[in-house]
């Protein structure tokens, strides 16, 4: 099942919970694929790192193809790139998705992604989509296109107020176009146990009644380190308290509606 992790907040960790959830998908057997949208390539660059290239299959060349017409159709999977980890591949991104933009939206291909989704489903047990942060063409078609959406949150007030808003637009877009999509939860990033602050937002969260997902994953610097080894935590330090939460977070999503059996399939 397809799941989307987004906020129109940049800064809260999108690209870090997308690509360690992945890495833990991968590492556990499961084939794994990362749909990286956001024209930054964070996500791009952590799983890639050195072998990163801009002449390289990417995402821009999927919605690219979308727009002219042509009597062979491209596989999706001419799109993906391996990463040096077992079983985890990757959609990358690539800054042409700026330019692309006008034309996909004013071409009406929002349905693009999903369609191609449908595809990669029957290749992956699972499919993390990383979008940019902002309500736009990618983000709808990610959304339009899943089943599931993880909200990071990074325990701030301005983040808590964007929330709100936030839930509202994946509430219409599932109200207009994908009645399927499952809001899996919010995922508290950063958190700081021992500060009031972070332990009174996310209990007044809890108390509002919004769906607030345990573990809460604990600040530590080295993720800073994980981002420039362009090595997801599972990989570089597994036993540390950080991917710990990250593993048991992941076994959540698991129970809940991103459950998927792993399945022996080849890349198409």
């Amino acid at each position: 099942m397809p799941l989307v992790v987004f906020n129109q907040k940049g800064g809260v960790g999108k690209s870090t919970i997308t690509c360690n959830l992945a890495a833990i998908s991968a590492s556990q057997g499961l084939n794994t694929l990362v749909i990286d949208l956001d024209p930054q390539g964070n996500s791009s660059s952590y799983l890639l790192g050195a072998q990163a290239r801009d002449e390289q299959p990417n995402v821009a060349g999927l919605f690219e193809h979308s727009l002219g017409y042509s009597f062979r159709a491209v596989p999706v999977g001419d799109f993906i790139v391996a990463t040096p980890h077992e079983r985890l591949h990757l959609m990358p991104s690539s800054p042409a998705l700026n330019e692309l933009q006008p034309k996909l939206e004013s071409r009406q291909k929002i349905y693009k992604l999903r369609e191609a989704l449908q595809q990669l489903a029957t290749v992956y047990d699972r499919i993390y989509i990383d979008t940019p942060p902002a309500l736009n063409f990618y983000t709808r078609s990610a959304l339009i296109g899943a089943r599931g959406c993880l909200i990071p949150f990074d325990c701030d007030d301005f983040s808590r107020k964007a929330l709100y808003t936030l839930m509202d637009n994946v509430q219409e877009i599932r109200a207009d176009h994908n009645p399927e999509l499952v809001v899996e939860g919010i995922v508290v990033n950063q958190f700081q146990a021992r500060a009031n602050l972070p332990q009174r937002l996310v209990n007044e969260l809890i108390e509002e009644g919004l769906p607030v997902l345990q573990p809460y994953l604990p600040s530590s610097v080295k993720i800073r380190e994980s981002h420039e080894q362009s090595l997801p935590m599972i990989y570089m330090e597994p036993n540390h308290k950080l991917t710990q939460a990250l593993v048991a977070l992941h076994g959540v999503l698991r129970g809940g509606e991103v459950k998927a059996e792993a399945k022996s399939r080849r890349r198409a």
